[in-house]
């Protein structure tokens, strides 16, 4: 067996996980309708990524303005909850580890996606660029779209909105996940109040870096104070430009990451909470993240790290052993490969994973991955 590292036994918060792999969240856009209701073709999916020491759902809406994209599920209503048990009862019986991202995209949407048509909500009313959203555009068809501009919360929205992902937590826990991560990457609402580029507000959520990360302070406070803090992690995606293509990343790359992120990591190491994932970027020729930034990540946080973006599992065996990191997750493989821990343990080939099927759409290319025959 190669890459040994990869399957010691790793202790997060009060579970014991088999391995270090981690499935991520992924977006697969395959809730049914109406409703953004999870189902059994979902339960099937995730039930057979169970090898993963750790499982992340995909982006899970907290509320109904917290949608981005068609079809992706929700964690707000009783129908919501309700389908989500039956995929957590699918891989607890396969003795898998299952958290919930818990999503709310902010700027990042359309007026189609928007309940009663109405702007999305942002922390400024400044439009999202150098992105697309995907709408729906009859029974099972989209295309994608540019986001619609968006209008500023109140003060008080703001308040109230901290109070939605507490209940968010609420709900997964009812429904039986594990635990809960805050989506607080890519350009989504919190990492809108983190970043310059989409904050421009004058009240105690704008400003000066800490004013700007009080929503992140308060939401991570408030999520933690319903799962447990040993019981959630909180995902960011700090990117360290080196071209002019670079800086185009939903507009907010800050003019210095380094300072900015390891000020937010201080956040998440003063509430105590399990682990923190680090997306990097995954694209051709993207710049990794410095090592004197991993470095500082570690001496700033005492939870697991995770490490997400184009890892192979010789990379991931690398930033392991220096110490940076505790956990890898592998995005694209996870799809194509349902049974990528052993594929990793006993070095087989990977099924290549098919684009034209990654968001929406029906079992081909989500559920008929074959596992490996040897």
């Amino acid at each position: 067996m190669k890459n040994l590292v990869l399957f010691d036994n790793v202790r997060l918060g009060p579970y014991t996980l088999r391995n270090r792999i981690v499935l991520p969240p992924l977006t697969r856009s395959r809730s049914s309708q109406p409703g953004n209701i999870p189902n059994d073709l979902m339960a099937d999916y995730y039930r057979q990524r169970t090898g993963a020491g750790l499982m992340v759902t995909e982006g899970t809406q907290i509320e109904p303005r917290g949608q981005g994209y068609a079809w992706t599920p929700g964690i707000h209503s009783p129908e919501q909850v309700e389908g989500w048990r039956r995929v957590i009862d699918a891989v607890h019986a396969e003795g898998g580890i299952i958290f919930l991202q818990l999503w709310h995209v902010g700027r990042v949407s359309h007026t189609s996606l928007q309940p009663g048509g109405a702007a999305p909500v942002a922390p400024s009313a400044i439009p999202a660029d150098n992105v697309k959203v995907f709408i729906e555009t009859g029974p099972g068809q989209g295309a994608l779209a540019l986001p619609s501009p968006p209008r500023a919360l109140t003060t008080a929205e703001v308040k109230e909105l901290v109070q939605l992902y507490a209940q968010a937590a609420r709900n997964a826990l009812d429904a039986g996940f594990d635990g809960v991560e805050i989506h607080s990457a890519n350009g989504y609402l919190v990492n809108q109040f983190i970043s310059a580029h989409t904050n421009r507000r004058d009240d105690e959520y704008g400003g000066s870096l800490q004013n700007r990360l009080r929503f992140l302070r308060e939401v991570t406070q408030a999520v933690a104070d319903v799962v447990g803090k040993d019981r959630m992690g909180v995902r960011f995606a700090p990117l360290f430009a080196t071209t002019e293509e670079d800086r185009v990343y939903l507009g907010l790359v800050e003019e210095d990451p380094h300072k900015t992120y390891i000020e937010a990591v201080k956040v998440l190491e003063e509430v105590g909470i399990a682990y923190l994932s680090l997306a990097e970027a995954d694209w051709e020729n993207a710049p990794e993240l410095p090592e004197d930034f991993r470095a500082d990540v570690r001496k700033a946080f005492s939870g697991k790290i995770l490490y997400a973006g184009k890892y192979t599992p010789e990379r991931g065996v690398r930033v392991v052993e220096a110490g940076w990191g505790d956990l890898i997750a592998f995005g694209r493989p996870f799809i194509a490969n349902p049974d990528l821990p052993e594929r990793i343990a006993h070095s087989w080939p990977f099924n290549p994973v098919d684009p034209a099927t990654m968001y929406g759409g029906t079992d081909k290319g989500y559920t008929d991955y074959p596992a490996y025959q040897d």
